[in-house]
């Protein structure tokens, strides 16, 4: 029976597997006699595949069901007509296929998909076959973007992508785990050295996987509508301002649905929060990267899409919007992961590992210290505070950057308020800038990216000082605009205090 230290964590130990080489190791006993404990529990390539093929007999009907998937994908191009009802994308939006094109691509990628997921699922239900896994997978991701390649003309063409997608990514990769990771994964603790927590844990990983689907639901909404599957975007606050977003050249500039891009997008973050156990930072690099690139940059790049609409559209959109706030404390709360990540191969590297075979497969842990600290997410309905939390250490929320945020949304509305026409020069000032500050200082309440801060001084002095040369601006929104840069600069200044622990980053929070 396993001790209470090592239940700690609940989910948070087992992950969706819990594979014999991530049991944790106990921190009360002895440095040296946790190094003769590894050596003790460390298996043999013999052990490892007597384990891989237990492994494998728990998980048989995960193969089996990717088995089903693929007859149902078979018979849903015949059960449901793809070229009945069908529908044109909104906004009369040119698309690359015809009709009659769009009805076929699609039935027979269908069709086409169904045939690989039942050979490779077959295939998969021999033990040791780890490329017949990773091909379901990625026809699993294929399914998921047909629809947005090839306009689904009908519903029902798209709900069975999005769904049976997103099941055969998870049944593939997710619940049995890695394909073959017993074989090469290393035992050892799941707490980053000289880390305080651990970002890989839990508490830490289910606000991400909560945020992911609401931004699913809200962006599979607004795809929804472009693909033409419903003929109104309704709007609590812009009325059909989302229309006309939806339905603007910039949108139409994209060969795809971006709305419908962006539910791909939060499909693959939802799943991959669920991905690995609680030392992936460490034994899955790859995986963290892609899912920090996926948060980060790609994060960026939709919430610039987002606030630069009244710039290019001159209008909101509320969802879009919203997709855009679930996005933004999704970025924070995600770097830590990506630094221990970061910090565990630099630590290989300088201990003589190559840096491919690192982040492909993971390494040797560097102590093994494991996390005690993480409360149990089972524990949640009873102790929810206890673990929300947790599940935000490594932000923290000076009152500084609080302040700074809310001026930086005053900016963004002033010229509402204030009568200017958004179309403006003076608005456009404003709308940019403001979104700018609001999102520097949410980023940089994640306590390893403080230095970012500085970029608010920059923006909140061009903010101070740009009203002044637009001939086109409102003396009462430029004062307004002038006070509020002067402010933000003075609250960019302090650090703000840093409560975690980050091992080697420790020097670059400053």
């Amino acid at each position: 029976m396993e001790s209470k230290d090592q239940n700690k964590g609940g989910m948070g130990k087992r992950g969706v597997t819990r594979p014999m080489a991530e049991m944790p190791m106990d921190n009360d006993q002895h440095q040296g006699h946790k190094k003769e404990h590894h050596k003790e529990m460390a298996m043999d390539s013999g052990q490892r595949m007597e384990m891989l093929n237990m492994h494998h007999s728990n998980t048989l009907w995960v193969y089996w069901t990717i088995v089903l998937l693929g007859v149902w994908m078979i018979a849903s191009p015949l059960t449901f007509d793809y070229a009945k009802n069908v529908v044109e994308p909104s906004g009369g939006r040119e698309v690359w296929l015809s009709m009659s094109d769009r009805i076929a691509a699609m039935k027979w990628s269908d069709i086409i998909s169904g045939i690989l997921l039942i050979f490779f699922g077959w295939r998969s239900l021999t033990p040791n076959r780890p490329y017949s896994i990773w091909i379901c997978c990625f026809i699993g991701i294929w399914i998921s973007v047909a629809p947005l390649i090839f306009w689904a003309p009908v519903a029902v063409a798209y709900l069975n992508g999005t769904m049976v997608g997103a099941m055969v990514i998870a049944l593939s990769i997710l619940i049995p785990g890695m394909p073959n990771m017993m074989m090469f994964m290393k035992m050892g603790g799941d707490l980053p050295t000289g880390w305080t927590y651990n970002p890989s844990s839990w508490p830490q990983r289910w606000i991400m996987i909560v945020l992911a689907f609401i931004g699913w639901m809200a962006s599979r909404y607004l795809g929804a509508f472009q693909l033409g599957f419903i003929d109104n975007a309704w709007d609590p606050f812009f009325g059909e301002s989302t229309v006309n977003v939806l339905n603007s050249s910039m949108s139409h500039s994209w060969p795809v649905s971006d709305a419908a891009l962006g539910t791909l997008a939060y499909t693959l973050e939802f799943l991959m929060g669920f991905m690995g156990g609680t030392s992936r930072w460490r034994t899955m690099p790859w995986m963290v990267a892609f899912f920090g690139i996926l948060v980060i940059p790609l994060g960026f790049v939709s919430i610039f899409l987002v606030i630069s609409q009244p710039l290019s559209v001159g209008a909101w959109c509320s969802f879009c919007l919203l997709t855009a706030a679930i996005m933004l404390p999704m970025i924070p709360l995600q770097i830590d992961e990506v630094i221990a990540m970061g910090q565990h191969m630099v630590q290989r590297k300088q201990k003589g590992d190559s840096l491919w075979k690192v982040f492909w497969k993971g390494g040797d842990p560097i102590t093994t210290q494991s996390d005690t600290r993480s409360p149990e997410l089972i524990n949640f309905p009873q102790q929810p505070v206890k673990v929300f939390k947790a599940s935000i250490w490594g932000m923290s929320f000076p009152w500084t950057y609080n302040v700074a945020t809310i001026l930086g949304l005053w900016l963004m509305f002033s010229p509402s308020i204030f009568g200017v026409d958004i179309e403006t020069k003076a608005a456009d000032l404003n709308h940019l800038g403001g979104a700018l500050i609001v999102v520097v200082a949410v980023v940089c309440m994640a306590e390893v990216l403080r230095a970012g801060r500085y970029l608010n001084v920059i923006t909140g002095l061009l903010i101070a000082v740009l009203p002044w040369f637009i001939q086109d601006g409102n003396l009462t929104l430029a004062v307004s605009s002038t006070i509020t840069g002067i402010i933000v600069v003075a609250l960019s200044i302090p650090r703000g205090a840093v409560y975690e622990k980050y091992g080697l980053w420790d020097k670059y929070i400053k």
